[in-house]
């Protein structure tokens, strides 16, 4: 009976080590996804066309940024010499548009401010490089790094300016009705995020905001975070009734979508994609509130390898994200496909069933965090992460870098349909974006 119990242990761990990608493998699909699309779009700053002109700080080449910076930060740590195209081509298109949020630093559309993520990012980014020179065990007393800090904070102010001045009008507009079109989208910016991608948009803005005011001292650092807060359990308990629905641990996309609408099957309706901008918020929320131990403010770099993280403790909500993300989780692995991907609605299979990528990797981009962070069983995860890692590079993944496999941009599972091998969707950014951030993940996962 041993040897049975020892051989099956055995063969369960030969499986998982098995099923582990080499994280270089995963670096190079990843770096020829991004040169696909650097090459085609060569001027990070020239706007979009879809139908109409955009510019291009909108919310799909936001998302695509986010995962741009995830992979600078990482080549940076692991290479260094493919740090600088990438570490320009967000400058360029920060600088293009000012470091501003689309339509301007009075918006209340989280899509308008999505690109704030990416602007925060790059100033911490660049922080931590400015003060990489300063010797952190001679300099006891803090003084070489603050002044080196302050010289920073003014040659740099124009990076994060607009994105405060966004967001304190946000939390000043908490009784204030959001007019636009003609339309009242809320009586006050706590329930500005009416739909669930918005979570995705919003919430890392505030909660990144949060990170950067403590490490520079703010005592009253957390009223982002706060704000951040109420707006998420505003569409959580409050918009449609909640649009969590916290029997399945999922999330209907907007008040549209709430019961008694069904997909035709009979079940609610729960598009993917949408419930992994939120499992993607939760995650980005969460991160931004940990740092390594042993990191120096605000040189606060994760290294690869990490294993410990202290909470910075300017979030009261840490924990309460926290749950939901280990019940989306829970409920997320019970309806993943046995090829690994995720169908756009995720309990009716036979409405428009089959691959997406956009969706499947926001999953695992939450996944791989979660078991790198601890928060995951590693036995039950990695194989799920893995598994569905190599599936997406090997049936989404063209030679040339082009993703297959993307849902256009929409609401539902019906729109932008057929989802196909070689079909261009019509905003081929956020896709990327998508598939960058887990790719990161599960390179910082492999290298744990």
């Amino acid at each position: 009976m041993k040897r049975i119990v020892f051989l099956c242990v055995l063969m369960a761990t030969s499986l998982l080590l098995c099923a582990q990608p080499n994280w270089r493998e995963v670096m190079e699909a990843m770096e020829r996804a991004n040169a696909h699309f650097m090459a085609k779009y060569p001027d990070p700053g020239k706007p979009t066309f879809v139908k109409k002109e955009r510019p291009s700080n909108l919310w799909t080449r936001g998302v695509y940024f986010e995962g741009l910076m995830a992979l600078t930060e990482l080549e940076y740590l692991t290479k260094g010499a493919m740090y600088e195209p990438y570490r320009k081509y967000i400058r360029d298109w920060g600088e293009a548009h000012k470091w501003t949020p689309r339509n301007g630093v009075t918006t209340r559309d989280a899509d308008d401010y999505c690109c704030c993520q990416t602007y925060l990012d790059m100033y911490m980014h660049e922080l931590g490089v400015n003060l990489k020179g300063v010797d952190w065990k001679s300099d006891v007393s803090g003084e070489k790094s603050a002044k080196a800090h302050a010289d920073f904070l003014v040659d740099h102010a124009d990076m994060v300016v607009p994105t405060v001045e966004c967001m304190d009008n946000v939390i000043a507009a908490h009784g204030t009705p959001w007019v636009a079109g003609g339309q009242t989208k809320s009586e006050g910016s706590n329930g500005d995020w009416t739909w669930i991608d918005a979570i995705q948009m919003g919430l890392p803005v505030l909660s990144k905001l949060t990170r950067l005011y403590h490490f520079e001292g703010d005592t009253n650092a957390s009223r982002y975070a706060i704000q951040g807060w109420a707006m998420y359990e505003t569409s959580r308990n409050e918009i449609g009734g909640g649009l969590l629905n916290v029997e399945d641990s999922l999330w209907w996309r907007d008040k549209d979508f709430v019961p008694p609408y069904t997909e035709p099957n009979g079940e609610d309706c729960y598009w993917s994609r949408g419930n992994g901008w939120v499992y993607a918020a939760l995650v980005r929320a969460m991160d931004a509130m940990l740092v390594a131990k042993g990191t120096k403010e605000p040189q606060c770099w994760e290294p690869l390898g990490t294993k410990k993280w202290r909470n910075i403790g300017e979030d009261a909500h840490f924990y309460d994200y926290k749950n939901d993300y280990l019940a989306m989780t829970e409920a997320l692995v019970k309806c993943q496909r046995k090829d690994g991907f995720w169908n756009v609605s995720l309990h009716d299979e036979s409405n428009y069933g089959g691959v997406e990528l956009s969706g499947t990797a926001l999953f695992i981009y939450g996944m791989a965090w979660g078991v790198r962070h601890g928060y995951l069983p590693k036995n039950k995860y990695a194989p799920i992460i893995y598994r569905t890692w190599e599936a997406m590079v090997k049936t989404c993944l063209h030679d040339d870098g082009f993703l297959g496999y993307v849902q256009g941009t929409g609401k539902e599972p019906k729109d932008s349909q057929p989802v196909t091998w070689d079909k261009e969707p019509d905003f081929d950014d956020y896709g990327l974006g998508c598939f960058l951030l887990c790719g990161t993940e599960v390179v910082r996962l492999l290298n744990r």
